[in-house]
């Protein structure tokens, strides 16, 4: 089974082969990820051993958004041992989320 995930905006898109899935992940995306794509593994009677491949939309979008889909398709694809893809067909070692811009990070306030 073929695998596909965009994190890059509140809207979760998980494909598995043709099947497509939306998910309003909202805040809860670290914490609900890994068990909204096993979920879908199911229903389609599939486990994580039945992944052939990985295809992550590595951006520009959500800093976080990006930064978790990118942590757990780069695990998959290790302990998997399955190829690792970004959304321009190029097999990746790792994902590195692109941003489209400078991260916006605020200094500290002491």
């Amino acid at each position: 089974m073929k695998m596909y995930l965009d994190t890059s905006t509140l809207k979760t898109i998980l494909r598995l082969n043709e099947r497509e899935y939306e998910w309003d992940s909202g805040r809860s995306l670290a914490r609900d990820l890994l068990k909204f794509v096993h979920d879908k593994l199911v229903e389609n009677n599939c486990d994580w051993k039945d992944l052939e491949s990985i295809t992550f939309f590595a951006g520009p979008g959500s800093f976080t958004g990006l930064r978790i889909g990118a942590t757990v398709v780069n695990t998959l694809s290790r302990d998997l041992q399955i190829p690792l893809y970004n959304q321009r067909g190029e097999r990746c070692e790792i994902i590195l989320p692109e941003y489209g811009r400078p991260a916006n990070i605020t200094p500290p306030k002491k």
